[in-house]
């Protein structure tokens, strides 16, 4: 147990399971993502990304960009398992008590940067999909 990883440690802790139950209660219901949105984006101006964070803090954005696109219906080719895996990644994120505590000083959001850096590389693929759409779409509008 004591050399498990901490992206091990928090898939399995209880703080994770909560907030994968209530993902799927989310996911369903336009109204909850978007006030999901709404506390991720104040939680990102209260904790101010400064150095390497900054890159934490793109990531993050673009899961938002992700959850609201389908949320608005604008964007509905994400996989269920994938909306429902980044919304319980960002209830964790939110979450002021997990598996190691905000309010401790710099080290409270370590295990909320692994997670998303985790599902960065884990969702690599649904996001490149959602990065292209994006970029797309955002041409069109343009033009």
């Amino acid at each position: 147990m004591k050399d498990q990883s901490m992206i091990s440690r928090i898939l399995e802790s209880i703080f994770f399971r909560k907030a994968t139950g209530k993902a799927g209660r989310y996911a369903r219901n336009s109204s909850r993502l978007f006030e999901l949105v709404r506390d991720v984006i104040g939680k990102l101006q209260t904790i101010g990304f400064k150095g390497n964070l900054a890159e934490f803090q793109s990531s993050v954005q673009l899961l938002l960009r992700m959850v609201k696109a389908y949320a608005s219906g604008e964007y509905r080719q994400l996989p269920w398992k994938s909306l429902v895996s980044i919304v319980a990644v960002l209830i964790y994120f939110v979450s002021p008590i997990d598996l190691i505590p905000d309010f401790l000083p710099v080290i409270g959001i370590t295990d909320d940067v692994a997670l998303v850096v985790w599902l960065i590389k884990t969702l690599g693929d649904d996001i490149a999909k959602f990065a292209d759409w994006e970029k797309a779409s955002k041409t069109i509008n343009i033009g």
